[in-house]
């Protein structure tokens, strides 16, 4: 068998397509894929391939030279951001309010095609934004060979020296010290509240207070927590909005974190309601233990969700579930486990789309329907953005309008 020839480095004309989910566009040549970066739907590029051989299905390549620009094209805001540079942004040559038209694109082609459902998506920008700059949190940095701060290059273990992270806020810390004395990578992070640290060991990060949700959150500076700062407060608008909790109903918060749902359930159901949050990893779960102490009604499980909907404790009435899965998303045992109980509304936060829409698909099977979506712009000039969509049983006298 012959060796495939490779086609790295190659350069093609092509005529830019639809954008794809995962940050590039599609574009054919001589009836192949490819897969390209740093273009824009309807212009003319010359692409540089940078991953395939002659029998790949498919090819991915780079945007070297425009040759018919569209309106939407701008200059990137960060001199690391293009071709061959860093990978951390996708769309920094696209204005901003193209890149959320681009980002729903995305949201309902996954629906359509994953889910069978069509729905009108409109990505939204949250509170805190500044232009899609200076909003990220916590930027996690590695050592250039210079012994610089860097960031690793588009699907590579390379590394560029970066000096300033436009998307990171300008308040994070100096990292520099840290790699210097060797540490292999190192978190810079600021928390709501103003506390600022840099991470070298998740497993033995201090305890930073975040605020959300108009209460405070313990958790560990190495531990999940949203990066935009307006992310937490819009995503719990959201949810209330959808579920509606009631006093005396039980709930179910799944992969809880530090227990901010959970939190906001519980000051909505009262003494006479319940909820329950689950949350795998155990250090998560004692944040989130601790910042519900003072609620009675809260239980918080430490365990994996697809072990929690079987377990003996998942028995027993349920009224809403809010389940804030990876990227991966919750998988169809877990649909199944939620199901199983009858909850009369299910708020699923999700932060990759196709996930989403597997998942949701498997929820109509057991005769949910979607019934609102929410896009948010959390993730500026990246392909990431948040959803939240709201479930219902056709039996509560719901329609899906968006249909």
């Amino acid at each position: 068998m012959a060796t495939p020839t490779s086609l790295v480095g190659i350069e093609l004309e092509l005529d830019i397509g639809p954008v794809a989910h995962g940050g590039h566009c599609v574009a054919r040549h001589l009836g192949r894929v490819v897969f390209v970066r740093h273009a824009i739907p309807g212009e003319r590029v010359r692409a540089r391939v940078t991953e395939g051989h002659d029998d790949s299905r498919f090819l991915r390549a780079d945007a070297v030279t425009v040759l018919r620009r569209s309106a939407d094209r701008v200059e990137p805001p960060c001199p690391y951001s293009g071709p061959g540079r860093c990978g951390g942004c996708d769309f920094q040559h696209v204005s901003l309010p193209r890149q959320r038209l681009l980002l729903a694109d995305v949201v309902r082609e996954q629906l359509e095609r994953l889910a069978g459902v069509s729905w009108p998506v409109e990505v939204e920008p949250v509170p805190g934004d500044t232009g899609g700059l200076r909003w990220r949190t916590r930027v996690g940095f590695v050592a250039a060979p210079s012994g610089q701060p860097g960031l690793h290059k588009h699907r590579s273990h390379d590394i560029i020296a970066v000096d300033d992270c436009r998307i990171g806020s300008a308040s994070l810390p100096d990292v520099t010290p840290a790699l210097a004395a060797g540490a292999k990578e190192a978190l810079a992070v600021i928390s709501s509240t103003g506390e600022s640290v840099v991470v070298t060991d998740r497993a033995t990060a201090p305890v930073i207070t975040e605020a959300a949700a108009g209460r405070s959150w313990q958790v560990h500076a190495g531990d999940f927590w949203q990066v935009h700062p307006g992310a937490a407060d819009a995503l719990v608008a959201a949810v209330v909005e959808g579920v509606r909790p009631a006093a005396g109903e039980r709930c179910w918060d799944l992969y809880a974190g530090a227990g901010m749902f959970a939190g906001v359930l519980a000051e909505r159901v009262g003494g006479d309601g319940a909820v329950i949050a689950v949350e795998s990893h155990r250090r998560t779960a004692r944040s989130a233990a601790h910042n519900l102490a003072e609620m009675p009604q809260v239980r918080v499980v430490a365990e994996p969700v697809d072990r929690f909907v079987r377990s003996r404790i998942a028995q027993g009435r349920l009224d809403v579930v809010v389940l804030d899965p990876p990227r991966a998303g919750a998988g169809a045992a877990v649909v199944r486990g939620i199901v199983a109980r009858s909850p009369r509304v299910i708020a699923y936060v999700a932060c990759d789309p196709a996930a989403l829409a597997r998942d949701l698909a498997t929820l109509k099977t057991f005769g949910y329907e979607l019934v609102s979506l929410r896009a948010f712009d959390l993730f500026p000039m990246t392909a990431h953005l948040e959803c939240v969509a709201i479930c219902k049983q056709p039996s509560d006298g719901c329609l899906n309008q968006g249909r």
